[in-house]
Order: C-alpha cells, then structure tokens, then sequence
C-alpha cells in the first residue's frame, strides 16, 4: 500500500443524472445553501457538472442524500418550490429512521387544495399526522407551536372540500379575554372578534389562496368563536378548535358534543401556553385524559423537534421547557 493511500482514505462516490441542465441549476438554491445544508446535516460533500451530482462520504450517507436530492428535483419538476424549508423537510424524512435507507419519494403524505396548490407533510410527525386525519373522525394534534398543527388541520379540511367529500370547513377558537373586553372594542361584532380568529384565517390563505374570500362570502367556510358553535349541530364538515388549551371542561365537551353527520374534527392545542387561571389546560387534559382509548379517536403529539418555522423557534421551545417547573432538568438544577 502507497504512503498516500495511508494518508488519506478513500471516500466513494455516487453520481445522479438529471435530464434537465436548467433544474439541476437551481437545485442547490442561491448561493449553494441547499446543497451547503445538506452537507452540514449528511457529512457528505455534492458537487455539480452540468446534468450530474456527485455525492461522496458514507455509503448510507450517500444513499440518504440522493433520496433528498431527488425529491427536491421531482418538487422543481412539477412547479413547486425547493428552498431551506424544503430541504429541512426531506431532511427529517431521511433521518426518522436511522439505519434504514429510505425510497426516494419524501414529502408525502402530500395533499391537494386547490387546483394550483399542494400542501406537503414536512416532518414524519406531520405525516402521522395527516394519516390519524384520514382514518379517525376526531384527532387531537397536541405539541408546541411552530409544529404545523392548526396549519395542516386547515389543509387537510381545504383538501376535503376541493375533493368534495365535506360540504363545509368550520374553524373556531376561544376568545378568551372577549367575554370581558368585547364590548370595549370598536366596530361591530365582526370586528370585535376577528383580531381573535386572524391566525385562522392566516392558515386558510396560506393553503387556498384569494379562493377562501369566496368560500366564506357563500359561508362554505365559516371562521367563528367557541361560544358561537353551542347549541349547532355540524353535519357534512370538517370542524377545527384551535387553541384549545385555552378552553374550559365544559367548553370542550359543548364542542366534541356538535359532530355531526358525516363530519370529521380536529383539535389542536399547546398544553404548556394554557391562559386559563392557574394556567393548566383543564379542558385539553381531560379530554385526552377521558377519551384515550375510545374507538374513533386519535392523538397525534408534536415535540420541540417537530417545529418547521424558524430555526430559533426549536431552540427558543427546549429552551423553555428546560426551563419549566416540570422538567427533569429543572428539577434537577434546583436539586
């Protein structure tokens, strides 16, 4: 053996052909950062020459990273977008599993909305997620913000009406300092209350577009408080409670209780950021506490690892629950 080959290693590569010199120009994102944080997550090096990739490091390395890039190529091929979130999405694909190689279809589950628009899972717990909604009339989607799930509760019902299976999309959540304050307000009822309900309507235009102005001029989809939905009785729709954290016992039971005919229910919340007195979320627990168990019902939970905003979001929720009086490393630290 040569003294070089003592030196250094070899290190293997793969190389993938794409048949669009254009796509393959674009894949690495502005300034390279796609294929930069690929790198970074992999330890594995890619470099381009016109239609072709090269991947070198490991062996699974390799394999793993060709399974992202691919899927970044199938987004750009079909007029989708393939920037960092993309790639953070591929990558939490690839690595749910360690040791075993995946196919190289990620980002699904995936879902239509609208005619023109497509919304991905981006993390596996999302596409756990998405597949408690498929198969259970009413799913709890419980974890800290930034996890994607009043989101893609909105996307999912979205994609019940564009495939006609639902005649409506019911989205509430409590206003919980609106039963001292309203009145104080300006404006209208209409006015008083939507400060209350914008990031409902947020995730509505993100995943439909100016469609959703239409649908809920013709009350297709309704955007209301908790306390409107009592005494109704909610046949043919997709109903989301959003923030239910914030809800008490009674308000929750009043909710479940509404399911109607042919309709499904999603309820979201963040147990750590309750508003209620005491700040424990009485409702929330017990409902997941009461109903665990109970044929038709699922619970899908999100943790600080789950969060698909911004970076610094993740680091900003283990930050906080580290801090918190009811984890270990509190307790520990106090100790």
């Amino acid at each position: 053996m040569s003294a070089a080959s003592k030196r250094r290693p070899t290190r293997e590569q793969l190389t993938l052909e794409f048949p669009d010199n254009a796509l393959v120009a674009g894949l690495g994102g502005g300034h390279q950062r796609n294929f930069v944080r690929i790198e970074q997550k992999l330890s594995v090096r890619i470099a381009t020459r016109g239609n072709l990739l090269s991947i070198e490091g490991a062996a699974e390395a390799r394999q793993r990273a060709a399974a992202i890039l691919r899927a970044l190529y199938a987004r750009l091929e079909s007029g989708e977008a393939a920037g960092p979130g993309e790639v953070d999405a591929e990558i939490r694909f690839v690595l749910q599993e360690p040791g075993k190689l995946v196919a190289p279809q990620f980002g699904v589950p995936q879902i239509k909305t609208s005619s023109a628009r497509i919304t991905r899972a981006r993390s596996p717990a999302q596409a756990a997620y998405l597949d408690l909604m498929r198969t259970h009339p009413l799913v709890f989607g419980v974890g800290p913000a930034g996890t994607g799930k009043t989101y893609l509760a909105a996307a999912y019902g979205a994609h019940l009406l564009y495939e006609r299976r639902v005649e409506r999309l019911i989205l509430s959540r409590p206003a919980l300092e609106a039963g001292e304050r309203l009145g104080f307000l300006p404006g209208d009822l209409r006015e008083k209350i939507d400060p209350y309900l914008r990031p409902l309507y947020d995730a509505l235009f993100d995943v439909m577009g100016e469609q959703a102005n239409r649908l809920m001029a013709s009350g297709v989809i309704e955007v209301a408080p908790l306390a409107f939905m009592r005494g109704r009785t909610l046949s043919h729709a997709f109903v989301i409670l959003d923030e239910a954290q914030n809800c008490t016992t009674a308000q929750i039971k009043m909710f479940l209780t509404r399911l109607g005919e042919d309709s499904r229910m999603v309820v979201t919340g963040d147990p750590s950021q309750s508003d209620l007195p005491g700040g424990r979320a009485e409702g929330l627990d017990e409902a997941l506490s009461v109903l665990a168990g109970v044929e038709g019902v699922a619970t899908a939970r999100f943790s600080e690892k789950d969060v698909v905003r911004h970076p610094l979001v993740t680091r900003i929720v283990t930050a906080y629950n580290a801090a918190s009086p009811r984890s270990p490393r509190a307790r520990k630290d106090r100790e």
